[in-house]
């Protein structure tokens, strides 16, 4: 149980959460090397486990991808709690926006959560994704269209960081000092 836990410098779970290409990979793994103790989560992880019937993860989500997104939410979880009761600072970064933020964080009850909301400028989102070798959008009206979710549909949870001008180093550094 975590109440047996001995109390800590840091939150048992951290959550990471943006859109595509607004660094969570990057701020996930940088923040996890400089705390103590610490377990990175990658909430995609679940999803290429799927050798054979993986649905698609597109902006409008089939009945089996908002399935299987669930199923990879409820295993980050799982995992996530078990970490945390082992000892370790997890950082668990994925992409959760919309309403589902507010069910995911209720669902880390009754674990010490933080909430990190990455939400750079959609035009620096499209750039990031852009410069990657494997890009996450089809087009720039997509970028917009999540980028719309993100800021009108996202319940305003924890803390909220427009990373556009920050360079890895400063967003960690800011997350350390005003967020954790």
């Amino acid at each position: 149980m975590i109440d047996t836990l001995p109390s800590r410098k840091y939150p048992a779970i951290i959550l990471i959460t943006g859109n595509m290409a607004s660094g969570k990979s990057s701020v996930a793994q940088a923040l996890t090397e400089r705390l103590p103790k610490s377990v990175h989560l990658r909430g995609d992880v679940f999803r290429r486990m799927i050798v054979s019937g993986q649905a698609d993860m597109t902006f409008e989500l089939s009945i089996e991808a908002q399935q299987q997104l669930q199923l990879r939410y409820d295993l980050a979880v799982v995992a996530a709690k078990r970490y945390a009761d082992a000892g370790f600072t997890v950082v668990y970064q994925d992409i959760v926006i919309g309403s589902v933020l507010a069910e995911l964080v209720a669902a880390f009850a009754p674990y010490e959560l933080t909430v990190i909301v990455l939400c750079p400028r959609a035009e620096v989102v499209a750039a990031r994704d852009q410069a990657r070798g494997n890009t996450g959008y089809p087009d720039r009206a997509s970028v917009d269209a999540f980028d719309r979710v993100l800021r009108t549909e996202t319940p305003r949870i924890g803390c909220w960081l427009d990373s556009s001008d920050l360079t890895l180093t400063e967003t960690v550094d800011t997350i350390l000092a005003n967020c954790v």
